[in-house]
């Protein structure tokens, strides 16, 4: 495709599509500094076919800044209506600002893949958008419409598809995040909220790559309990941990595993991801009763275990079975296998974990039900295995 000269407003129109001159709909914007503003009227220095430039063969999973996020405002009990096309960008709020002040925000967190022909597949994204509103509602916060969700993940993954990795060298993770903007000074939902999405090139989330995780049970600090916010993606949940993980990192492993808060003695999840474990032809997980995020990785893997054949655990009983129900660390330690799941981890296989000193090691490798269930999720999303649950939409 040869080099388009055209100003970055009408670019980004071209992105955009019809119907975003009305009142209310997209516009592009860029920073008041005068130099960025002349920079934003320049035409593109990249023909829109091209990659970045970067070295996808060595792609961690660390912020990459890229060229476009989108935003959206609104005020409190009004619906989210203006939408804006940014330069990547810093941003600016009140000092009393409720996301500042009281924590109040939540994020998700998706993929866009590219295929061999050069479209881009976004995998669920109306269940991110599902999860973020019943996080708002936990939050008092006002929310996105699905669908305005999903086209803003869109137009995000578009305006930045000169990012997007080359197809099996990553993804492009992609992450909205949802904020009190306004000031408050009392604890009260925030006045204001914006709604902003951005993007950045990953690679595998864990340094060892696919290795299998080497993982630690936390018994002194804990992540969620009854009655708090951890069955949603609110930001208050993640700084709680980096103590934990920092520690665990430090002596080798590669993250934690975190247990209830009442009786110190069932499995919750890792710093960023579910957990399961398997014994026999049983694959079980906990419950998303709260304290757990129901991860939409997770929910996948249970599916795709349906497919190949495990049952859902009623009054009939299988030989091939799928539990969600309360897991004892007794019973992790007696398992064959055990992996975790997450959107930035995808499916990563666990090789050992450490309780009170003692190592245990679980089954790992190319005959292991985890490498079978990761592999289908991975072939489903880039496209290589066909879409039969409409998971995927493509982005052309």
């Amino acid at each position: 495709m040869a080099f388009r000269s055209v100003c970055f407003p009408q670019f980004l129109r071209s992105l955009v599509g019809p119907g975003c001159s009305k009142a209310g709909a997209c516009r592009y914007f860029a920073p008041r500094a005068a130099s960025a503003s002349k920079q934003a009227c320049d035409p593109p220095s990249y023909r829109d076919d091209e990659n970045a430039d970067v070295d996808w063969e060595n792609l961690g999973f660390s912020a990459v800044q890229t060229d476009f996020m989108y935003i959206m405002k609104c005020s409190k009990d009004e619906n989210f209506v203006q939408r804006q096309l940014s330069r990547y960008r810093n941003i600016e709020f009140n000092p009393s600002a409720g996301v500042l002040n009281y924590g109040q925000g939540i994020f998700e967190g998706l993929k866009a893949n590219r295929k061999e022909d050069g479209s881009l597949l976004l995998f669920r994204p109306d269940q991110n958008a599902i999860r973020m509103k019943i996080g708002a509602e936990r939050m008092c916060m006002p929310s996105p419409s699905i669908d305005q969700f999903i086209e803003a993940v869109k137009q995000t993954a578009l305006a930045n598809k000169r990012w997007v990795p080359p197809p099996r060298k990553g993804s492009l993770y992609i992450r909205p995040l949802l904020i009190g903007s306004g000031p408050v000074l009392g604890i009260a939902p925030a006045p204001e909220y914006m709604f902003l999405t951005y993007a950045s090139p990953v690679g595998n989330y864990f340094k060892q790559g696919n290795a299998p995780l080497n993982l630690y049970v936390e018994e002194e600090l804990i992540r969620a309990s009854p009655g708090g916010a951890g069955g949603v993606k609110s930001i208050s949940n993640y700084a709680p941990v980096v103590k934990a993980l920092i520690r665990a990192r430090s002596q080798g492993f590669s993250d934690v595993l975190y247990l209830d808060s009442v009786n110190k003695k069932y499995l919750e999840e890792l710093s960023a991801s579910n957990i399961f474990i398997i014994k026999g032809n049983v694959i079980a997980t906990p419950p998303t009763s709260g304290t757990i995020l129901p991860g939409i990785t997770r929910k996948s893997i249970i599916d795709i275990a349906y497919d190949l054949g495990y049952q859902r655990k009623k009054l009939l009983e299988f030989d091939d079975q799928v539990e969600e129900r309360a897991i004892s660390v007794d019973e992790l330690i007696d398992a064959d296998e055990v992996f975790c799941t997450g959107t930035a981890v995808g499916v990563g296989s666990v090789g050992s974990v450490t309780y009170r000193g003692r190592r245990i090691q679980f089954k790992v490798g190319e005959c292991s039900v985890c490498q079978e269930l990761g592999s289908t999720l991975v072939g489903i999303q880039t496209g290589q295995i066909e879409d039969k649950k409409y998971w995927i939409i493509k982005i052309p």
